[in-house]
């Protein structure tokens, strides 16, 4: 799927892959993707005497087809790399904690550690999506977390394995919030929220690949050998097989996908946004026979305007203080006016969610390892015992198997997404799943025995990626372009805070007051549920 343009003066020529960032000029002033000599002033009077079509018309006009399959499945495989870098730590302290001397509230900081980053890039990240373009920061952000994800697999000490995992943890900040709105900007509006939805199910696959990854490589004792004075332990490995998702996302983006055609309209670089049109038209309509429709488009020459602005500006350091209040901007522009009162209740959704999910998924692996010979999670945790008196070896194959079997159980909640999203909404999902997380997790705490508490794990697994799919929904469809992902970064970083907090807490409360945290994770969850009803419906609306 490449073309070849001509780029020198008529002498030679350069193959470039498909709107790769060869094509890219550094400034937001736009380029030209097919020079066309001595046919440019006819062919630009051409397009200006057009039909100008909007960008929702202009969706429309490419199809549907192939290009979105194939996006989805891009997209898809970069979502699931970030849900697997995520998931990685909790996966590995069962085994980890010994080798790194950690105790309960070692491993709470370190399944922080990932979140704190998330909260850092989040929003720097969404900013520059919003600013350079969703493609550029997609690579970058995913190269990050790919790098020093896999990195932290040679990390000797406790200390530097925990500065690398943050480091990882700010890529992924970039890349989860970036995905959705770069995903939405190429569908068209009947099909959005189910593709939005599907989407999000490679959530499920990363989930299913870092705990089936888990199941397969950390109990072998083949994965265990010495690097120099490094004891590279089968987690070791795991982790390095973890950052190779992240890692081929990038190249893939880097090689195979166009920016954003409603970035490039929102850019005023119209010639660029039509050549992804057609591109769109004609992997939509191959073997169709038909031809790609000429128009012209209805741009903005805003960015152009503010680039020129602060070219203006003098020195370099009143060039950077503009740059960084005008950072600031956005989130002034989500809290005013009519976006005022969906912000913040965004704001409380995503807290409750991201504190209680956050909060317990992350320590299943380490709750179940606690009751392996039976009971609840919260009745058989005592006081911690001495580290050196602990034993990780050999590794209890049981508690992979079960961390498997409850990345499996979303599955259910995705195709049920899937097939009532464009039908219910996701205001009606979002809340509805909410509750009944809560409800499971306060069961959870309730019951007595180990299998229960498998299947109230499973449940609440399988109903909170309904939220989660909901939450990607929505938040794409309640800000316009130039505020969407900034919007969705800074929310996400709120998200990351109460993640923090939520294995925090847990890493201090697990060994000695269990049902505070577990109860805590059901009262948000609730809280959440009550306040999503106060959202507008979105349902197939246009983007704005």
């Amino acid at each position: 799927m490449s073309r070849y343009v001509r780029t020198g003066g008529g002498e030679s020529e350069a193959r470039e892959p498909l709107l790769t960032g060869n094509n890219e000029l550094d400034s937001d002033e736009g380029e030209i993707i097919f020079e066309r000599k001595g046919s440019n002033i006819s062919h630009d009077a051409g397009v200006a005497a057009l039909k100008r079509l909007t960008y929702e018309e202009a969706v429309e006009q490419a199809g549907f087809g192939l290009f979105h399959w194939l996006l989805l499945v891009v997209c898809g495989w970069a979502n699931a790399s970030d849900a697997v870098e995520i998931l990685c730590v909790s996966f590995l302290l069962p085994t980890a904690r010994c080798d790194l001397l950690l105790s309960s509230s070692d491993m709470g900081l370190l399944t922080a550690s990932i979140f704190l980053g998330m909260m850092v890039g989040g929003y720097m990240w969404g900013y520059l999506a919003d600013q350079r373009g969703r493609r550029k920061v997609l690579v970058m952000s995913l190269t990050v977390n790919g790098l020093f994800g896999g990195l932290a697999s040679l990390a000797p000490w406790f200390w530097l394995f925990l500065l690398l995992r943050f480091i990882s943890g700010i890529g992924v900040g970039g890349s989860i919030p970036v995905i959705f709105s770069y995903f939405s900007e190429f569908m068209p509006r009947l099909r959005r929220g189910a593709m939005i939805s599907s989407l999000a199910t490679f959530w499920m696959a990363g989930n299913i690949l870092a705990a089936g990854l888990a199941w397969l490589v950390i109990p072998r004792t083949w994965a265990h050998f010495y690097l120099g004075s490094l004891d590279f332990q089968s987690w070791r490995l795991f982790v390095v097989l973890c950052s190779v998702p992240s890692l081929t996302s990038a190249l893939l983006f880097r090689l195979v996908l166009p920016e954003s055609p409603k970035f490039l309209m929102e850019a005023g670089r119209e010639k660029e946004a039509i050549h992804v049109f057609r591109l769109m038209f004609e992997l939509n309509m191959r073997g169709k026979g038909k031809d790609f429709p000429e128009f012209g488009l209805c741009t903005s020459s805003k960015k152009k305007g503010e680039t020129e602005e602060i070219r203006s500006r003098g020195s370099r350091k009143g060039r950077l203080v503009h740059i960084l209040k005008k950072g600031l901007v956005p989130i002034k522009q989500i809290f005013k006016g009519p976006l005022r009162s969906r912000s913040i209740v965004l704001l409380i959704i995503f807290y409750c969610i991201s504190f209680g999910y956050y909060g317990l998924w992350m320590w299943f692996p380490e709750l179940f390892e606690r009751i392996e010979n039976g009971g609840s999670p919260c009745a058989n945790v005592s006081l911690p015992s001495p580290l050196h008196n602990q034993s990780c070896y050999p590794v209890k194959t049981a508690v992979y198997m079960e961390g498997f079997f409850i990345a499996a159980s979303n599955l259910p909640g995705n195709i049920f997404t899937i097939l009532m999203m464009d039908s219910t909404g996701g205001k009606a999902l979002l809340s509805g799943s909410l509750l009944v997380s809560s409800l499971s997790v306060f069961l959870i705490y309730v019951v007595q025995t180990k299998a229960q508490s498998l299947v109230l794990s499973c449940v609440f697994s399988g109903v909170s990626v309904i939220t989660w799919n909901a939450l990607d929904v929505v938040g794409t469809e309640l800000y316009p372009t130039q505020l969407r992902s900034s919007a969705l970064g800074f929310f996400t970083g709120v998200g990351r805070v109460a993640a923090i907090m939520g294995n925090m807490v847990f890493g201090k409360l697990v060994d000695t007051n269990c049902a505070v945290p577990v109860l805590l994770v059901s009262a948000l969850l609730l809280t959440g549920g009550l306040v999503a009803p106060l959202l507008p419906q979105t349902r197939q609306t246009e983007l704005t």
